[in-house]
């Protein structure tokens, strides 16, 4: 049957295993995992795709089987270079999972068509699709909480949208951090307030096994953390004066030059590989 006529795929039955194999990760700087500082790695990154495989690999391990783990996203990356340079490096690892996370950077524009992106990531999805692979999308967070960064809100949520679309009509796996509550708080990103800190590359990584199968007893992560203590008004205005010194300005400053962070750079794990037993540093996502 078509890729288009499948329908998007639910949460496998946690007493009924699903595994897979092979897994590669394709995408930008979420997926390549920035601001996830590897414990034993000056310089590199661990995100939530390096936790998935660390988990899946574990339970492969358990039931005797084989795993192998490639990650080709680059911080970025728009859905163009994504498609252009890592689809066809990724489909001849023959991966049996494959996750896509795109279109980010290209939403964080100020003039961007939502509906060009989608169609461009739908596209892909389909050719992977067509090879057997099981394809994993993740949804847009949900910013309206944020100071500076709300005002890409309306876009996230016409993304997300549309993503949920992509997957009902390709039979992709949809991992949904849009409505995970935890996510509404800034502990969850790093200091530039795009990317996620270790705890939120950890809650999306459980969010993203529990939407492969995996069973959890108890689906902790979306609960918010304890509220923090308040920031006064000097402290918040001082907070934001050192977010847009260190962060905003050079982001603009790129832009207007026509550079990417991600110039020069290559994927950190461009081979299917055994998953290290330290690859995120603990046990588990």
């Amino acid at each position: 049957m078509a890729a288009s006529l499948i329908g998007m795929q639910v949460r496998p039955d946690p007493a009924v295993p699903r595994t897979w194999e092979r897994f590669v990760a394709v995408g930008d700087s979420f997926t390549e995992g920035m601001v996830d500082a590897h414990p034993g790695r000056d310089g590199e990154y661990v995100g939530w795709a390096d936790r998935v495989a660390a988990a899946l690999a574990a339970r492969n391990a358990g039931l005797d089987r084989p795993f192998g783990y490639a990650n080709l996203a680059i911080r970025g990356r728009m859905i163009g270079a994504i498609i252009d340079e890592q689809l066809e490096p990724a489909l001849a690892l023959t991966p049996d999972l494959v996750s896509l996370s795109a279109g980010g950077n290209d939403v964080l524009r100020p003039r961007v068509s939502v509906e060009s992106v989608i169609a461009r990531l739908e596209a892909a999805v389909e050719q992977i699709r067509g090879t057997g692979a099981d394809v994993m999308l993740v949804t847009a967070p949900n910013l309206s909480w944020a100071p500076l960064v709300s005002r890409v809100h309306p876009r996230l949520v016409e993304y997300t949208a549309e993503l949920w679309a992509v997957g009902q009509r390709t039979g992709a796996f949809v991992v949904d951090i849009y409505t995970m509550r935890s996510l509404r708080d800034p502990r969850m990103y790093g200091a530039d307030r795009i990317h996620l800190s270790s705890e939120g590359h950890a809650r999306v990584a459980a969010q993203a096994l529990w939407t492969l199968g995996m069973p959890f007893e108890v689906r902790d992560w979306v609960d918010p953390l304890d509220p923090a203590p308040p920031l006064s008004r000097f402290e918040s205005l001082q907070a934001n004066r050192e977010w847009v010194a260190g962060h905003l300005r050079p982001w603009i400053r790129r832009r207007l030059r026509g550079e990417s962070s991600g110039d020069h750079r290559v994927p950190k794990r461009p081979e299917i590989l055994p998953v290290e037993v330290d690859l995120t540093g603990q046990d588990g996502p």
